[in-house]
C-alpha cells in the first residue's frame, strides 16, 4: 500500500520533464507548486483522518482511502491545463490524508515497542523500492506515446493508479484491527501480543512524560513541546525528501545540456533509480543498528548532518556519474534517519493522542512537502540554476540534526537536576525513546 501510495504522488516528477511541461506549458514555479499543492489538501484533513481510523478502525479507513486516491489519480490522464494540474494535486492530496500517519498508528497497535523499530524499517523500504522500480517503470510508461491514443506521460498516469483501486479493495479483507481478529495467530499468540501491547500502553499512560488515553483531547497534544519538536525535525527531513523525489528527474534532464550527455526515457529512469537502492539498504542496516543498540541521538542527527552537507555539494560535481553518487549519500543519509525518527511518537503517546499527535507531526512534514517543490521551482526560475535551492534544502537538514541535540540535552538536562518532567520537557529516555 505504501509503495503504490508514494508512486502516485511522485509520478508528476516522471511526467514533468517527459512531456507534461510542455504539453500544458508549466513554468517550474508552477510545476513546483503542483507538486505542492497536494499537501495543502492532505493537511486539511490528516488530523481529522487520522482520528476517524482510530474510532472506525484501520481496516476500512485505509481501504477507504485507496479507493479515493486511486479514482483521483486516474484523473490525471486527462489534465489539460495547469488549474486543473493543480486543482487535481490539492484533490489528491485530500484522498490521501491519513494514509502514513494512519499506517504507522496501526503498526504501533501490532507491534510491541522493542520490535518497533525494525517493523517500521521494513515498512518504510517501500518508500526508496517505489523509485527503484517505480522509476525505469515511469520510464517504460513513458514510452508508449500513443497508446490508447494517449501521450505517454498520460498512459503513465493511467497504468500507475488502477493498483490503488485493486488494493483497496483487498485490504478491506485483508486487513485486521487487532491480533484476536488475525486467523493466522493461534490462540496463545494473539492473547500474548495483545497482553503484551495493553501492558506498554497502561506503562506509557502511567508515567510522568506519557500522554495517551481515549480521554485526552487534541488540545493537551497540541502544548506538548516534544510533539513540536519532533515536527520541526521532521519538517526539515521531509523537505529534503519531496525536493529530491520531484526534482531529481529534471535535474538528471539537464545532464545533456551541463555535461553534453544524452539518455533516452528508460535510460533516465535507470539513473534516477540508483540512488534509492542503496538508500534501501542504508534503512534497513541503520534501522537494525538502532534496535541492537538501542535508539541514540546520533542514529537520527548524524544522518541530517550528512544529508545537509551532501545535498548542495552534488550539483557541484563534474560528471553525471559524480553527481548521482552524491546525491545516492543524500538519499541515504534521509532515509536511514526517517524509520528511527518514527518510534518516536509513539513512545509517549497513546490512544487517541497518539493518533492525533503521529497527525501533528505528519502534517508538519507535509507542511515541508508543499514547502520544497514550490521554493525550489521558484528560486530555480529566479537563478536559472538549481544550486541555490539545494543550499536551501542542506540548511533545513542541518536544523534538523540541531534540534535533535536540542532534545536529547533538553531531557538529560531534566534528568540531572532530578526536576519532575513534563508533557512539555523529554526527561526520561525510555519516554522520549532516546538512549
Amino acid at each position: 500500500m505504501f509503495f503504490i501510495n508514494y508512486l502516485d504522488r511522485t509520478a508528476i516528477g516522471f511526467a514533468a520533464p517527459n512531456g507534461m511541461e510542455q504539453s500544458l506549458g508549466l513554468s517550474a514555479a508552477q510545476f513546483g507548486f503542483a507538486s505542492g499543492v497536494f499537501f495543502i489538501g492532505y493537511i486539511l484533513l490528516e488530523v481529522p483522518s487520522n482520528l476517524a481510523l482510530a474510532r472506525f478502525g484501520a481496516r476500512r479507513w485505509l481501504a477507504r482511502i485507496m479507493v479515493s486516491w486511486g479514482i483521483v489519480a486516474f484523473l490525471f490522464t486527462f489534465v489539460q491545463d495547469f488549474a486543473q494540474l493543480a486543482g487535481l494535486r490539492f484533490l489528491l492530496g485530500v484522498a490521501e490524508a491519513g494514509f502514513f500517519p494512519g499506517a504507522i498508528l496501526f503498526l504501533s497497535l501490532w507491534v510491541p515497542g522493542k520490535h518497533r523499530s525494525k517493523i517500521l524499517a521494513l515498512f518504510y523500504l517501500a518508500q526508496p523500492l517505489t523509485s527503484v522500480v517505480g522509476a525505469p517503470l515511469a520510464g517504460l510508461l513513458l514510452q508508449n506515446d500513443g497508446a490508447l491514443g494517449l501521450e505517454g506521460w498520460r498512459f503513465m498516469f493511467l497504468c500507475v493508479s488502477l493498483p490503488a483501486v485493486l488494493i483497496g479493495v483487498i485490504a478491506w479483507f485483508y486487513l485486521k484491527d487487532k491480533p484476536s481478529d488475525a486467523k493466522w495467530l493461534t490462540r496463545e499468540e494473539s492473547d500474548w501480543l495483545e497482553t503484551t501491547l495493553e501492558t506498554e500502553k497502561i506503562g506509557t499512560e502511567t508515567s510522568a512524560t506519557g500522554i495517551g488515553g481515549h480521554g485526552v483531547g487534541l488540545g493537551r497534544v497540541l502544548k506538548s513541546g516534544r510533539v513540536w519538536m519532533l515536527s520541526f525535525i521532521y519538517f526539515g527531513f521531509i523537505y529534503g525528501l519531496y525536493a529530491l523525489a520531484f526534482f531529481l528527474p529534471t535535474i538528471i534532464g539537464t545532464f545533456e545540456e551541463q555535461f553534453g550527455t544524452s539518455f533516452g526515457l528508460f535510460e533516465k529512469g535507470l539513473i534516477t533509480a540508483i540512488p534509492y537502492l542503496p538508500a534501501a539498504a542504508a534503512l534497513y542496516f541503520w534501522s537494525r543498528d538502532a534496535t541492537k543498540r538501542g535508539l541514540k541521538t546520533w542514529h537520527i542527527a548524524i544522518p541530517a548532518v550528512v544529508g545537509g552537507v551532501s545535498i548542495p555539494v552534488a550539483l557541484y560535481m563534474n560528471s553525471p556519474a559524480a553527481t548521482i553518487a552524491v546525491i545516492t549519500i543524500t538519499a541515504m543519509a534521509i532515509f536511514a534517519a526517517l524509520p528511527n525518527f518514527w518510534t518516536l511518537p509513539t513512545q509517549f503517546l497513546t490512544g487517541t493522542a497518539a493518533a492525533a499527535g503521529i497527525a501533528l507531526i505528519n502534517t508538519m512534514g507535509n507542511l515541508a512537502g508543499f514547502a520544497a517543490p514550490y521554493i525550489t521551482g521558484a528560486v530555480t526560475d529566479v537563478t536559472g540554476t538549481y544550486r541555490v535551492p539545494m543550499f536551501i534544502v542542506g540548511f533545513f537538514l542541518l536544523v534538523s540534526a540541531l534540534l535533535m541535540v536540542l532534545l536529547s540535552r533538553k531531557r538529560k538536562a531534566g534528568a540531572d537536576t532530578g526536576a519532575a518532567p513534563t508533557d512539555d520537557r523529554p526527561a526520561a529516555a525510555t519516554a522520549a525513546g532516546l538512549g
